[in-house]
């Protein structure tokens, strides 16, 4: 039993293999390449998939009537196993499929596709194989042997042949040209665009209406609402990816939260499958992850292309923005905080060219702004950040305090941007809601979970909810700024859920067990709009992630790339408005 479930999970494993070469069309397939890639990723699933095969030969000569004594290699239990492993990896690729549908190229879906089909046709094959059961001990036997072999061979040689031999992977597009040498425009309506990660309407709803986050609730009253369709995998970084582009990730380049890679090698893999504990692979170490650069991005995104048209913009704390790319204006990226307040720790007398000092200044755009924004990184060293409930700081921890410290640090670095380089479209994103949520939801929503007592509640409940009223703050101050013409944006790119039951239990045993929330099924994010060109209405829809650009650029009063996937939501707007100002188009943004 033990021979047979190795020689089947061995055939599992290589349609878990094909599915990742599936998604990533770029991966060759030679095999001088393609051997280390399956050295990599074989080894967790052949152990997993030979315990669970195992398992239920074991299960099954338990609760068999007749004595089940296979040979070493049987050609009817290899059979039967090979219609499960078969028709378990077809469904595999078409719940991927299905999955990865905003991500994966036309081609590739196809593909994927049509491979799942014919690994479903092999799984009917190996059935009849096993079915067709031989009379005498010689000439049939060796027929149904050659005959496994052959479907076997099929099912992974056809979806192979499918997916063809790798495609060369595009290069980056320009992130900004010489249009920065165009002057500024006349000085029009200002946007000032607020993005969230991990932002629930119905907390923030539940929450204004009895009397707190004040500032939400004046957009709610005043403003107008729509449900905002993320992208499945739910990552920061791909969905403010196609935010800041109005481009799915087949366009912009960016599908999931990092690149990964085998060890000792140098080519990427962009996305891993879903339904088969691909996290494993990193959890245990058999592949790492790297964190995206600026350079991943493959379009346009709305301050390169707002810069090129002479237009000022600041970008404060997103995604994908180390190295930070020139701008008409400024960028501070993501990941400056972080590396900032550690480099404040170090002694005073550090030499202000060191390496790390060297690194700091390609995260901000111009480079002499970080002489700028130091100084309000030490004060968010020394101050208390103000983040945590009092009296909750042991109980909540330090590693959980982080988030909300760094998210208080770029709150200062955009309040003094504003006044020493004010810009006519302004961009900051707020990152804790995600971080707090996945552990701190099911306080705020203990309805769901049915675990939490009265006293961790009330306790408790408070922490995920002083992060809200963080971002409050700023929409309060946004607000204040704004004048008749101008436009305020409130994104929240996805939202996020209480972990199913399955998964906590999964969490329990193998991972942390003080997980409680998560956005991996794409929960809706929102999309607010507070202005006087604004209809008041509460909720409008539902709009898409790939909307932003191309609201923001009909706003402004510039033409939408036709080759952006998002539209310009023209019902949020007042009708005296919309009359005013048609809808214009050009082919591209790109160049």
């Amino acid at each position: 039993m033990l021979s047979n479930a190795i020689v089947a999970s061995m055939l599992a494993t290589c349609y878990v293999l094909i599915v990742v070469l599936q998604l990533n069309p770029t991966l060759p397939l030679h095999p001088v390449r393609l051997a280390p890639l399956a050295l990599a990723i074989g080894p967790l699933y052949m152990v997993c998939l030979t315990a669970i095969t195992y398992t239920m030969l074991v299960l099954g000569q338990l609760f068999s009537r007749e004595l089940f004594s296979p040979g070493w290699l049987s050609v009817r239990t290899l059979s039967w196993l090979g219609a499960l492993a078969a028709a378990a990896g077809a469904t595999l690729m078409w719940a991927n499929v299905d999955t990865f549908a905003l991500v994966l190229e036309p081609a590739t879906a196809r593909a994927m596709t049509s491979g799942g089909v014919a690994v479903a046709a092999a799984s009917a094959l190996f059935g009849i194989v096993a079915l067709s059961r031989p009379r005498v001990r010689s000439g049939p036997r060796v027929t149904a042997a050659v005959c496994l072999s052959i479907v076997a061979a099929g099912s992974v040689v056809t979806p192979m042949m499918l997916r063809g031999r790798g495609i060369v992977e595009p290069l980056a597009a320009h992130v900004i040209d010489a249009a920065l040498d165009v002057p500024d425009r006349e000085r029009q309506a200002r946007v000032v665009l607020i993005a969230i990660d991990g932002g629930s309407l119905d907390l923030v709803t539940h929450a204004t209406a009895e009397g707190r986050l004040p500032n939400f609730g004046r957009i709610l009253d005043a403003g107008a609402v729509m449900h905002l369709a993320t992208l499945r995998p739910t990552s920061a970084q791909a969905v403010w990816a196609a935010v800041a582009t109005g481009k799915l990730p087949q366009k912009n380049g960016v599908r999931s939260a990092n690149i990964y890679r085998r060890s000792g090698s140098d080519e990427p893999i962009r996305l891993l499958p879903d339904f088969c504990f691909a996290s494993g692979l990193l959890r245990f170490g058999f592949l790492t992850d790297e964190p995206h650069t600026s350079a991943t991005l493959r379009a346009r995104t709305l301050w390169s292309l707002l810069s090129a048209e002479g237009i000022p913009v600041g970008v404060v704390n997103w995604p994908l923005t180390d190295p930070a790319p020139p701008v008409r204006g400024y960028v501070v990226s993501d990941t400056y905080a972080e590396s900032a307040l550690a480099a404040v720790a170090e002694p005073s007398g550090s030499s202000p060219l060191t390496p790390a000092r060297l690194d700091l200044r390609s995260m901000v755009y111009p480079p002499e702004l970080e002489a700028e924004t130091m100084p309000l990184l030490h004060a968010s060293v020394t101050e208390p950040a103000d983040v945590v409930p009092a009296g909750l700081e042991a109980i909540v921890g330090s590693r959980h305090q982080q988030p909300g410290r760094v998210d208080r640090a770029y709150d200062r670095i955009v309040r003094a941007l504003q006044s020493s380089r004010p810009t006519q479209v302004t961009v900051v994103r707020y990152e804790s809601l995600d971080p707090m949520g996945h552990y701190f939801l099911r306080y705020a929503m203990p309805e769901r979970f049915g675990d939490i007592s009265d006293g961790e509640r009330r306790r408790l409940a408070p922490v995920l909810e002083r992060h809200y009223a963080l971002i409050d703050e700023a929409i309060g101050r946004a607000m204040a700024s704004i004048g008749p013409e101008d436009l305020l944006l409130v994104v929240s790119g996805y939202g996020m859920e209480p972990l199913g039951l399955w998964k906590r239990l999964l969490e329990q045993a193998i991972g942390d067990p003080e997980v409680s929330g998560t956005h991996e099924a794409a929960p809706d994010g929102f999309l607010m709009a507070y202005g006087a060109s604004v209809q008041k209405a509460r909720l409008l829809g539902r709009a898409s992630v790939v909307d932003v650009v191309p609201t923001a650029l009909y706003f402004l009063g510039l033409p939408i790339g036709r080759d952006m996937d998002g539209h310009a939501r023209t019902d949020l707007f007042a009708q005296a408005f919309t009359e005013e100002r048609p809808i214009a188009f050009i082919p591209t943004y790109e160049r």
